[in-house]
């Protein structure tokens, strides 16, 4: 998303809800992101812990995340700022 998107969509929750209600929007915002990250970090650990306990060797994913990571990057280098695509010769 560019400026301009971000900003028409801050423009509408201001005409919508009005300047009074953003931070109470905002923190409420906040408080439900935190508590999604809390719960996939809890999950993710139960898993981890279950797969401990029976001996599931879990090292591919770990392996299938730097993979991952690695094509993020490399797309993030052929990506400009605008978001158009380098032209590689």
């Amino acid at each position: 998303m560019g400026f301009s998107e971000i900003f028409f969509i801050l423009f509408v929750v201001l005409v919508l809800f009005g300047a009074d209600k953003i931070p109470e929007i905002a923190r409420g915002l906040g408080k439900g992101m935190r508590q999604l990250r809390d719960a996939t970090n809890e999950i993710k650990s139960e898993i981890k812990k279950s797969a401990q306990q029976n001996n599931i060797d879990t090292s591919f994913i770990e392996e299938t995340q730097n993979e991952i990571d690695k094509v993020k990057e490399e797309i993030e280098e052929a990506t400009n700022i605008t978001g158009t695509i380098k032209r590689q010769r």
